[in-house]
């Protein structure tokens, strides 16, 4: 869409429509300039919509929410600054792992996993606000671990409004806001990194409080998590409040209710694409569409209930596993995880000369598998459908054995530990 749109690049399903008319070689006469032009394409395609749309406000007019809410650049100027928020990123990483005490070689490692990803910083520099986000949700975790809950709660509600996805983290956020790790006036004491191998040492285990059901019930409301609620919530419903007092509907449908219904036939990595696809021209009811949401929800409050104390693995794994589940799956979603895969490895048991290796190549292989028919299906415009949607299936199959792999490897370490031991360790050590 946003090539046939381009004003110097020619018009991709005009001349594809004529070659299937005609006796010339489909899509040779455009394959070639197409070829040349993609890099500025790649750079400038989203930077042309964007200053549509500032030169439209700065106006007076109104415009179109729907290229607006999708592209994602209500804040853009430059590349610059996505590039300096991809940095951004790389320094709040090695915050975040000093924080726990992580040795410096291992920041090193981490943060370089990040910043010379050359996926992310395409996708960054390409005029996509993802480094933004990934930043921002980095920082919400430096300030959870501060004990600064009110700052994060502020910009989880901004982020939220921002980006939707980040709603996910909402209950592992509040079941770690719990007296025993938070209270007032005090900074919550933080589990730190270890050489061990396996499972959290036993020295770990016993100063952490793992919460319960019936816990969570009986001490659901305390200070934090209600300070926490209100504020994000006032957050979010304010910046929403706001534009929808400028924009009225149009901004409420497309940046929020949009994505609760969306269907997308194309460019779909999402095992959903082909029923989309077949579908896509009758109605499908609302009900169908948010059936879709139940894997995903069962998932969540799996991964959640497990890995919830250890917040920063439990993003991570929730995140993939969105993700994979999602009705809608495209190439810059993947940012999503791995500006937090740096924050896990650590605590990691996997070996990178084998598991590692080994599940980097059935990821790619599975995605370059998938783009392969993706390319025989947009360009040399193959019926090759039930090729694509089994790809679907075995990039789903690819992501969920990694996740499996990841978890199985990883030394579950939860971030706080329970005030009430640090109280009375440090009794014993003044007696």
């Amino acid at each position: 869409m946003l090539v046939s749109m381009s004003p110097n690049v020619p018009n991709v399903n005009k001349q594809r429509r004529h070659a299937l008319k005609s006796d010339r070689p489909p899509l040779r006469d455009w394959e070639i300039p197409h070829t040349k032009e993609q890099h500025i394409v790649t750079l400038l395609c989203s930077h042309f919509y964007l200053f549509q749309i500032q030169s439209f406000i700065a106006h007076g007019g109104n415009f179109s929410f729907q290229l607006l809410t999708r592209v994602k650049g209500l804040f853009h100027e430059t590349i610059c600054l996505w590039s300096f928020a991809d940095l951004l990123v790389g320094l709040f990483i090695r915050s975040i792992l000093k924080l726990r005490r992580v040795p410096e070689n291992l920041c090193t490692y981490s943060v370089m996993i990040w910043l010379l990803n050359p996926f992310t910083f395409t996708i960054g520099t390409r005029g996509n606000c993802e480094p933004i986000v990934c930043a921002v949700i980095l920082w919400i975790i430096i300030c959870l671990m501060n004990g600064n809950v009110l700052q994060a709660a502020f910009w989880y509600g901004l982020v939220v409004h921002f980006r939707i996805y980040p709603i996910i983290y909402a209950l592992p956020i509040i079941l770690i806001l719990d007296s025993n790790f938070f209270h007032s006036g005090r900074k919550p004491f933080l589990s730190y990194w270890t050489a061990g191998h396996g499972k959290t040492t036993q020295s770990s285990t016993d100063v952490t409080y793992h919460c319960n059901m019936q816990n969570v019930l009986t001490k659901i409301f305390t200070r934090q998590r209600v300070m926490f609620g209100l504020v994000s919530a006032i957050v979010f419903f304010s910046f929403t409040g706001l534009f929808f007092y400028l924009y009225g509907w149009a901004f409420l449908h497309e940046a929020l209710l949009y994505h609760l219904t969306r269907t997308d036939p194309r460019h779909n990595f999402s095992v959903y694409f082909y029923h989309i696809y077949l579908q896509y021209e009758n109605e499908i009811s609302v009900l169908e569409k948010l059936i879709s949401f139940l894997p995903q929800f069962v998932v969540q409050l799996v991964l959640i209930s497990c890995f919830a104390q250890d917040f920063p693995f439990c993003f991570f794994v929730q995140t993939v596993a969105f993700v994979a589940f999602n009705k809608v799956i495209t190439a810059q979603y993947f940012v999503w995880f791995f500006c937090l895969l740096p924050l896990i490895l650590p605590w990691s048991s996997m070996k990178l000369k084998w598991e590692g290796i080994c599940c980097f190549f059935v990821w790619m292989g599975a995605q370059i598998h998938w783009l392969m028919w993706g390319y025989m299906l947009e360009f040399k415009g193959k019926n090759v459908f039930l090729q694509l949607w089994m790809a679907s299936l075995v990039f789903l199959a690819a992501n969920t054995l990694v996740l499996i792999m990841i978890i199985r490897h990883h030394r579950y370490s939860p971030v706080f530990r329970h005030l009430e031991f640090e109280s009375s360790k440090n009794s014993v050590k003044l007696e």
